[in-house]
């Protein structure tokens, strides 16, 4: 595909195209409000108009430091508009995190919360950052339920800074002239869609640049797999991941560029919420991660509400426990369906089809198109025999094949095997005789908790920046409830006084996304390395796993 490809062939042209379509079809419902694809697509062209007229261009990176929110739909596809390039980031970051993330991408216009804006504000002076959107939570409610809500201060808020260089989205979204916007043309799968920010092996987030091509085959692909169960253009889709996440760009996205459906977003998950939502609009569609649907099998309300509307249940993020999906099917009688991908992957390797039945005990699925395999010794890089584990390899149509500002990483994940390029998941997988895809293990340098990839080496170097700490190595411990906990292990400079597990935790919330906080603190005289100097977290991880074995 090149420049000038049709319209369909872009996430904006896709939406617009639906639209067409279904102009009146419900987009979006938020906070008891709906957005019809008329509506939806109005307010898009009209802040895409705002954006250009501030200066925003073709390839300008944008963060988006938002919550599942329409302002973070509106503002994602209004930069597709203008060929900008949204950076979804998780609106629970602080300022240390905000700093790396605006330093390392370059950007030079943010979009936030009013309620996060004080971190943006510390963080501005150190970065390339020169214009600030800030929206708040009920910004595009109608006034008398402002009001409502605002006299019992249910609504958090932050106050919005009156700079040049500081702007209302609100305002924004009322001034903008869609007649001043250029003429959109299709710029072909090779164009950069979007970047995502994923764990690095060296402390630091890895940008990963998504292609056009790769994004809109992952997304109708994503549809593809529950269309058995849930009818195209008649399914309606409740939010339940994150939208900086590689499942809630999926999730999020899939409603609103295939079939022209509904969306439900939360702000926040809340349980009794979601499922208020799912009785009252009549889900059809859901993807959590394993723990979330272990919360709502223990919540103890979830029997007053009809969830019988739901159709097809996802899930990924994390290894499904078998118990966990047997209690779903028997409370619901509709499966767990389980995926596998990663963010450098654009979210999907493996997908189970409802079109297929029930996936044996365990399965992640089976290869989705686009996607070429191979199983191989991690060591030595050779195939493994068929049947056998091995680390899985993955080629994609319309990849990019790299990490931005990261070449060392870059150079350690993407590979060449005789003259394609490979990314190396570092997750050991098995595949039956039938193509049915088993996760066995993944790479002691990444944890997952509650569905988040988290990077051992970035709470390291947090904790290593502490005046005291000499050395630490962060392990997950197994958790049947979250996937995994954090436990860190520390050594202690040998004149450090008085510090404490404690310290060090509130030292590490200070800098860290809640969820990357360690839960454990243990410390040690010193900790297990290899001849060459390297962390040995698997026999820390060992050590850990033997202790719950005697429990």
């Amino acid at each position: 595909m090149k420049a000038g490809d049709l319209l369909a062939d872009t996430i904006y042209g896709c939406f617009e195209e639906v639209t067409k379509r279904s102009p009146h079809q419900p987009a979006l419902v938020c906070l008891g409000e709906k957005v019809t694809y008329s509506e939806l697509l109005e307010m898009v062209l009209k802040f895409a108009a705002s954006l250009y007229r501030l200066g925003v261009r073709e390839d300008d990176r944008v963060i988006l430091y938002l919550f599942n929110l329409p302002q973070a739909l509106i503002t994602y596809l209004a930069l597709q508009r203008i060929h900008a390039i949204p950076i979804p980031v998780a609106p629970v970051y602080t300022s240390y995190d905000l700093e790396y993330l605006a330093t390392d991408s370059g950007v030079e216009t943010i979009v936030c919360m009013d309620t996060n804006l004080n971190y943006v504000v510390e963080v501005l002076p150190k970065t390339p950052l020169k214009r600030v959107i800030v929206t708040n939570i009920v910004d595009l409610v109608p006034w008398w339920k402002k009001l409502i809500v605002r006299s019992f201060n249910r609504v958090p808020k932050g106050k919005i800074p009156s700079d040049q260089n500081s702007f209302s989205f609100k305002e924004l979204l009322k001034k903008g002239d869609p007649s001043s916007l250029p003429r959109f043309v299709g710029q072909g799968a090779e164009k950069t869609a979007l970047m995502l920010y994923t764990g690095g092996t060296t402390g630091f987030p890895k940008g990963v640049p998504l292609s056009m091509g790769l994004f809109l085959s992952r997304v109708r692909e994503w549809r593809r797999a529950s269309e058995a169960v849930a009818l195209p253009g008649k399914s309606i889709s409740a939010l339940a991941a994150p939208f900086y996440h590689i499942i809630g760009q999926m999730d999020a996205m899939a409603p609103l560029v295939v079939h022209g459906e509904t969306l439900m977003l939360f702000p926040r998950v809340v349980l009794d919420a979601l499922f208020d939502y799912i009785q009252q609009y009549r889900a059809t569609n859901m993807f959590a991660v394993p723990a979330m649907y272990r919360m709502i099998l223990e919540h103890d309300r979830v029997d007053y509400y009809d969830l019988s509307s739901l159709k097809f249940c996802g899930t990924g993020g994390d290894v499904l426990p078998v118990k966990i999906a047997e209690r779903w099917f028997e409370k619901f009688k509709v499966p767990l369906y389980q995926a596998y991908g990663t963010t450098e992957t654009c979210g999907v390797i493996t997908a189970s089809y409802a079109r297929d039945g029930i996936a044996p005990s365990g399965s992640i699925g089976k290869l989705i198109p686009d996607n070429k395999i191979k199983v191989v010794d991690p060591l030595t890089l050779e195939p493994v025999p068929p049947g056998e584990a091995g680390e899985l390899l993955v080629a994609s149509a319309y990849a990019k094949n790299y990490y931005w500002n990261k070449p060392e990483e870059t150079a350690e994940c993407f590979i060449s095997i005789e003259g394609e390029v490979w990314y190396r998941t570092r997750d050991i997988v098995r595949i039956d005789e039938k193509g049915w895809y088993y996760f066995m293990d993944r790479s002691v340098d990444m944890i997952k908790h509650k569905g988040y990839r988290i990077a051992a080496a970035e709470i390291e170097k947090v904790l290593q920046e502490h005046p005291t700490v000499l050395s630490s190595c962060v392990v997950g411990i197994p958790d049947e409830k979250v996937g995994e906990r954090i436990k860190a292990f520390v050594v202690m400079k040998s004149d450090a006084k008085g510090a404490s597990s404690y310290e060090l935790m509130n030292w590490c919330r200070d800098r860290l996304a809640p969820y990357k906080v360690p839960h454990y603190i243990e410390f040690r005289d010193m900790l297990p390395k290899s001849k060459v100097g390297k962390m040995l977290r698997r026999e820390l991880r060992m050590e850990e796993r033997k202790k719950q074995e005697q429990v």
